[in-house]
């Protein structure tokens, strides 16, 4: 695994007091969840596939091996879950390679938190490759650890890549604020006893118990996420 973990943090006197804050990568930070649908769409065409449009609600948010053996089972293809993951992360390179739009309110956030020293991970279904072609744009010293789709044993909707975040930054899951965008990465900082910000993507996402949705990153700073677990 080549994830950044630095030694533990330590933890706020406060234990009130906000931890951690971690976000997810693909609809949150940067918007390229329709550049993986693309892909996708464009890689079964040459297979000789169409994909049905309702398929990206399904796919959208998850591991690449659930997205991709999902498509590969409905459409028929002939074509291996690892030679399919090969040509999906290809393409999707050289898709941001030309061009990686950032969302709203994404480097404002993301300076805020690093200003004010506050421990941040990236934690993202992505794998590796993909994230470190990503952090080039958003900027790595916002991050004192990055996860990876790859490099956990179970990633989202499991919880194991927030907790693997909060123990690597030495905090508290319940002292974290999650950034997601994906019904799937809420699910999962849901179970990892996170406190939950959603700003959806592609899908609508409702508002729950220890889970507050916003319209836009440009609704988030470090503020408002320090309420959040204030209130807890």
């Amino acid at each position: 695994m080549t994830s950044t973990v630095p030694a533990p943090l330590t933890r706020t006197a406060d234990g009130s007091a906000l931890q951690a804050v971690l976000l997810d990568m693909d609809g949150t930070l940067v918007d390229t969840e329709g550049f993986w649908w693309d892909v996708e769409v464009e890689v079964f065409a040459g297979l000789g596939h169409t994909l049905d449009d309702s398929w990206r609600h399904v796919v959208v948010g998850g591991p690449m091996t659930r997205s991709a053996g999902f498509l590969i089972e409905a459409t028929g293809a002939d074509i291996t879950l690892p030679e399919l993951t090969v040509l999906l992360n290809q393409g999707f390179e050289d898709r941001i390679g030309r061009s990686l739009p950032l969302m709203p309110g994404a480097i404002r956030l993301l300076a805020e938190l690093f200003a004010h020293r506050i421990p941040t991970a990236l934690v993202s279904a992505s794998h590796r490759r993909i994230i470190d072609r990503v952090l080039d744009s958003l900027g790595r010293r916002h991050f004192a650890l990055t996860v990876a789709g790859d490099e956990v044993p179970r990633t989202k909707p499991h919880p194991d890549p927030y907790l693997f975040a909060a123990a690597g930054l030495g905090a508290d899951p319940a002292r974290c604020a999650v950034v997601e965008d994906t019904a799937t990465g809420v699910a999962a900082a849901e179970a990892a006893g996170c406190q939950v910000v959603a700003v959806p993507s592609v899908a609508p996402i409702l508002p729950a118990p220890g889970r507050t949705v916003v319209g836009s990153l440009e609704d988030v700073d470090l503020r408002f996420l320090r309420g959040l677990i204030a209130l807890r």
